[in-house]
């Protein structure tokens, strides 16, 4: 499978209560073409992960509503965006409008992973982003339909990047990992939410034998409470 079939696939996902961000229009916040960039972006940086030898793909659950339900990708909010899309040289626009959200996790996620400079893929186990019914700015799980689909895709993303190693993220990242490990090494390390940031940021500054240093504006997104 290419680049071009992986994002069709994605691009025909579908379930109730969840926000495809590469198929729907958030008509609140998207720019009027959002979808089609956000496809289009995606695209982009698969090509140009396989044509390096990607270290690893990093797992998360689903895209939440601050985050990737906005920019298309996986554990990165507006801020993050032209950060994320220059890791692998590619050009950004902004895809909604008003000014960029920041969300909790992803500030956390790319304190450290500002450090980290072999290449380095972003998912989640459920692509899209679930919320709860009648309230489309909220997060929830994914369910076992909605988990059988993302593993799924999960699998073809492996066969397309051929990853060194997958590292979960959290609990539900590693259900989804597991049963990757007959074709390359699998880390779990903590979610940085809830509490558990100073353990995530440990863990990966040793995995990646990085710096260790205050990470002051992820510590501000954890007091503040921002998701």
């Amino acid at each position: 499978m290419g680049a071009d079939s992986f994002v069709e696939e994605l691009i025909n996902l579908a379930f109730k209560n969840a926000f495809n961000p590469y198929s729907d229009r958030c008509e609140v916040f998207d720019v009027d073409d959002a979808p089609k960039r956000r496809s289009a972006l995606l695209k982009k940086m698969l090509l140009a992960a396989r044509e390096v030898e990607v270290d690893a793909i990093w797992i998360g659950r689903d895209l939440g509503y601050r985050g990737g339900r906005r920019t298309g990708l996986a554990l990165t909010d507006d801020v993050h965006l032209s950060n994320h899309a220059a890791r692998w040289g590619v050009e950004v626009g902004r895809l909604t409008k008003g000014r960029a959200i920041p969300e909790r996790t992803a500030s956390v996620i790319w304190s450290v992973l500002e450090q980290v400079s072999v290449p380095v893929f972003l998912w989640n186990v459920f692509p899209l982003h679930p919320y709860e019914s009648g309230d489309p700015f909220t997060n929830r799980a994914h369910n076992s339909k909605e988990r059988i689909a993302g593993e799924e895709l999960l699998a073809m993303l492996v066969g397309l990047l051929k990853p060194k190693r997958i590292v979960a993220i959290g609990n539900d990242a590693e259900r989804a990992a597991v049963r990757f490990k007959a074709v390359c090494n699998v880390f779990k390390v903590r979610h940085p939410s809830y509490g558990g940031q100073k353990i995530f940021l440990e863990q990966i500054q040793s995995m990646y034998n990085v710096e260790r240093r205050s990470f002051t504006n992820a510590s501000l997104f954890e007091t503040n409470g921002l998701i």
